[in-house]
């Protein structure tokens, strides 16, 4: 669960594009917060529904809490609404492409049940003027690092003196580049509701490094 920070609570953490579910069970049992499946075709780390399923289905064996995040991007609202047919649909839609505030708003009402996190892409202090539009019709915000090739899993860092004086009204999450190195550096300056890291914990594309997972959640803790 991705909430607004406070004194009292820790920052959440989630790892996002994993492809085994063998490893999925091993992140699950870190006491993480929600784990990322991609739904994006061209990306490297793209899963099948039926894998995608099988690696939900592994999660909830550890513990029915930690979010199951489908993470997409501009798909066709006719195609997302099948999610909701799945044997184990997410808990999450994560839109990380160029979706509307109205794509948004109706995906909201079509899923009740379901949160959604909107991504965005962050290269100026321009790039945060539009995300106060979105904020009524969403759960989370997600912040990720510019890639003029990609839309995420980059490994490229945020540049976080643009999030220095920025607040928002809904939780936030921050990605890009992310491994336990640089959270001591994140911390002394910001305090995002969540944490998103993927391609830094990474042997190759979708397989992780459990130990550098740990260690990232451990660093995590600690700071908290």
């Amino acid at each position: 669960m991705i909430r607004k920070s406070s004194s009292k609570k820790s920052t959440a953490i989630k790892i996002c594009g994993l492809t085994k579910t063998s490893q999925a069970r091993s992140i699950a049992e870190l006491k993480i917060n929600a784990i990322g499946v991609i739904g994006v075709k061209n990306s490297p780390r793209f899963v099948p529904e039926e894998e995608c399923m099988k690696i939900f289905n592994e999660v909830e064996k550890v513990s029915s809490s930690i979010e199951k995040v489908l993470v997409i991007a501009n798909a066709k609202l006719e195609e997302v609404k099948c999610i909701n047919n799945r044997s184990t649909p997410p808990s999450v839609i994560q839109l990380h492409g160029n979706e509307s505030v109205d794509y948004c708003r109706e995906l909201k009402n079509e899923f009740p049940g379901i949160k959604i996190w909107k991504a965005f892409r962050l290269k100026a202090i321009n790039d945060l003027e539009n995300i106060s539009q979105y904020e009524k019709n969403i759960d989370a915000i997600l912040i990720d690092a510019w890639d003029k090739k990609s839309l995420g899993g980059t490994g490229n860092r945020v540049p976080i003196e643009l999030l220095l004086n920025k607040t928002f009204k809904a939780p936030w999450i921050l990605a890009g580049g992310i491994s336990a190195e640089i959270i001591p550096e994140i911390f002394s300056k910001l305090r995002p509701d969540g944490i998103d890291a993927s391609s830094r914990l990474e042997i190759s594309p979708g397989i992780k490094d459990i130990k550098k997972v740990a260690s990232l959640v451990r660093e995590i803790r600690e700071q908290d």
